[in-house]
């Protein structure tokens, strides 16, 4: 079942802000909330995510209906891929080395970014290039 488009755009736009404070603090705390988000996303989709519940719960009812909906793959497949380079951030930030924590989180911001404000879905393009890449042509 597609899911609206506006649902992964704030999921963005928080993630954005999230990822921001993280550069700002150094707070590997912060980042594990993301990492957790970042998770959750990937296992469920994105509507499964904190800010797929805000979005469902607090945003939705307060708009019009969506005139725009996406194949819920290509969002499920940017959480993974966010999720990997918060993992790979908090690790830095915890374990060090902190240049770690700090490129691999500003990566995942600038991606955010992207999608916030540009609509466009680095992690969801990713996707498909995946797809074209892994499915046989007969």
């Amino acid at each position: 079942m597609d899911i609206d488009v506006r649902g992964p755009c704030l999921g963005a736009a928080v993630t954005t802000a999230v990822l921001a404070v993280v550069l700002i603090t150094g707070s590997a705390w912060l980042l594990a909330w993301q990492t957790l988000a970042f998770a959750l996303g990937a296992a469920g989709g994105v509507g499964r995510s904190p800010y797929g519940w805000l979005f469902r719960k607090v945003v939705r009812p307060r708009l019009g209906p969506p005139t725009e909906f996406e194949a819920p793959e290509p969002p499920r497949f940017a959480q993974a891929v966010g999720l990997v380079f918060a993992g790979v951030g908090l690790a830095g930030y915890a374990l060090g080395p902190e240049w770690l924590g700090i490129a691999a989180t500003g990566a995942a911001l600038a991606a955010a970014f992207l999608n916030a404000a540009f609509g466009y879905c680095l992690g969801c393009e990713m996707y498909l290039v995946v797809r074209r890449m892994t499915v046989r042509t007969e």
